[in-house]
């Protein structure tokens, strides 16, 4: 390192992706003043003025000649707030008011207020994670953050409540400072093969459903197999009640996914106090804008959408054929991939798109069709009806393992009903127990769950089914009213059915159940 230019850790993220920045301060003999170089946006160029003021109601003191920060690699462009704790400690650095032999080892992550004090920038957990894979074996964050940066393990945190506590840490100064050790225990909890948790009297239970057996049975399914799953039904059949309470039969996370899920929770501005445990829930309004559902943003940083907030949980689209085409279309990629890239002219961003979609609609624009009650009868002209129904286009559909038809309740069927049900804890036992049958027989294989597995490895000898067993499926092949993507989620489907009743392989009555599960989509 040359003499004279210290050098300052930091984190630039892009998504959830952290990239180490070298923050570089140099004195030059001119009138005072400060620059700050780097392709800063419009946040980042406003710290001088934040760091000079916070610098002086610390009690400390820049040089009095012009000071250059530039911010390395110059050609990444970075932005907010967040680099604000490392441009003053390298400034001080500059102004030999503290020591350097610590900054470029420790990495930085906080916003500076003009009292001095240190605040938590959206991200603090993200950063947390990317310090720890970039190498860093510690990161100095705000006193306010001390509990979601201690939530990674294997990196030491020193926390700092304001800039006069940082300044005497890297000085070896008593102070406000808080160091926290790398070697303490993962702040996770219950993990998802532990107990499971109380219902708790404000969360949706399955139980609260009445009179829908098949339906239910079959979001099991869907959560058994991480299955896509659409209900079509008239309104007040129960479409919606029955999608929101399908993250409560979800099993817990497991860490990995509960880390993943809390790092985008952390791009808020809320900090966390504890990882994300329980399946995540998005349920977008119809009039929300592709950037809204995918992601999106500009020159102040990319923002991830509702498809990446739901990674790992649930995003129901209720009264799916109201969202525009371009929405519903932008969902067919990432539903294959797992991932959404977002492109803009100087950036990319990658986020994780993991999640299960459940689509909810009814049978025409009226709401009508097909009710056995005669005075319910459907307004909708036939052309009405085609266009209301051809607004989710088939690729989309085709995505969709589970095609559910959702009845209204009638009157002999709700008294019946009113018996004990099963409750979301119950289910959720039988679904975590499918999925860890399912993660066994595929534990040498990169997928979990019978959702991800591609037909090449269904149909190859590592899982082929009997001729007699898949009968049914090759005759509708071969007349053409099954295509090969829905013959292979058919099997998808069958595997799941398999694993909830504790069964080796597929029987001809779960392929059968699977078909019908599948509503007849090609």
């Amino acid at each position: 390192m040359s003499a004279g230019v210290p050098r300052a850790a930091a984190i630039a993220l892009l998504g959830l992706t952290g990239t180490a920045v070298m923050v570089e301060a140099a004195v030059t003999r001119q009138l005072p003043g400060m620059a700050i170089i780097g392709l800063p946006d419009t946040a980042l160029g406003e710290a001088r003025l934040r760091v000079r003021t916070a610098i002086a109601q610390a009690g400390l003191s820049l040089s009095e000649r012009f000071l250059t920060i530039n911010l390395s690699p110059a050609a990444l462009p970075k932005h907010g707030s967040s680099f604000d704790l490392a441009i003053a400690l390298a400034g001080l650095a500059a102004s030999t008011e503290i020591p350097d032999h610590r900054l470029s080892e420790t990495a930085h992550f906080g916003e500076l207020g003009l009292d001095g004090g240190i605040r938590r920038p959206a991200g603090l957990l993200s950063a947390v994670v990317a310090a720890r894979s970039l190498g860093f074996e510690r990161i100095m964050v705000p006193e306010s953050g001390r509990v979601e940066a201690s939530l990674v393990p294997d990196i030491e945190i020193v926390t700092v409540p304001d800039l006069a506590a940082a300044a005497a840490w890297h000085s070896g100064a008593p102070g406000a400072w808080r160091e926290i050790p790398s070697d303490r225990p993962v702040g996770f909890g219950t993990s998802g093969n532990g107990p499971l948790a109380p219902r708790s009297l404000s969360e949706p239970d399955m139980a609260d459903i009445i009179g829908q057996e098949e339906a239910v049975e079959a979001m099991v399914v869907a959560a058994a197999g991480r299955h896509h799953i659409s209900l079509t039904g008239p309104p007040g059949a129960g479409k919606t009640l029955l999608a929101s309470r399908l993250p409560s039969i979800l099993p817990d996370l497991t860490p990995e996914e509960a880390l993943t899920a809390s790092c985008i929770a952390s791009l808020g501005g809320s900090p966390l106090t504890e990882l994300v445990r329980r399946p995540p829930f998005e349920r977008p309004h119809h009039t929300a804008s592709p950037a809204s559902i995918i992601g999106g943003g500009g020159a102040a940083g990319i923002r991830p959408g509702a498809i990446t907030k739901a990674c790992h949980g649930v995003m129901l689209l209720d009264e799916t054929p109201l969202f525009s085409a371009g929405v519903l279309d932008a969902l067919r990629q990432p539903l294959e991939s797992g991932v959404i890239e977002i492109h803009r002219a100087t950036l990319r961003a990658t986020f994780p798109a993991r999640l299960q979609l459940v689509l909810a609609s009814n049978p025409c624009p009226c709401g009508n069709a097909d009710s056995p009650d005669p005075a319910l009868e459907c307004t909708c002209t036939p052309y009405a009806r085609r266009q209301y129904g051809q607004r989710v286009s088939g690729p989309l559909r085709d995505r969709i393992d589970l095609a559910l038809q959702v009845r209204r309740v009638s009157t002999a069927v709700f008294a019946e009903a009113c018996a004990v049900r099963p409750t979301s804890q119950e289910l959720r036992s039988r679904v975590q127990r499918a999925r860890e049958r399912a993660a066994t027989r595929l534990c040498r294989t990169p997928w979990k769950v019978n959702a991800e597995v591609p037909g090449t490895w269904l149909r190859g000898p590592a899982a082929k089914l009997p001729r007699s067993h898949t009968a049914v499926l090759d005759q509708a092949l071969g007349r053409g009213a099954l295509t090969l993507r829905g013959y292979d989620r058919t099997l998808r489907v069958a595997w799941t059915i398999a694993d909830l009743g504790d069964r080796e392989l597929p029987d001809r009555a779960d392929i059968a159940r699977a078909l019908a599960l599948r509503g007849g989509q090609r």
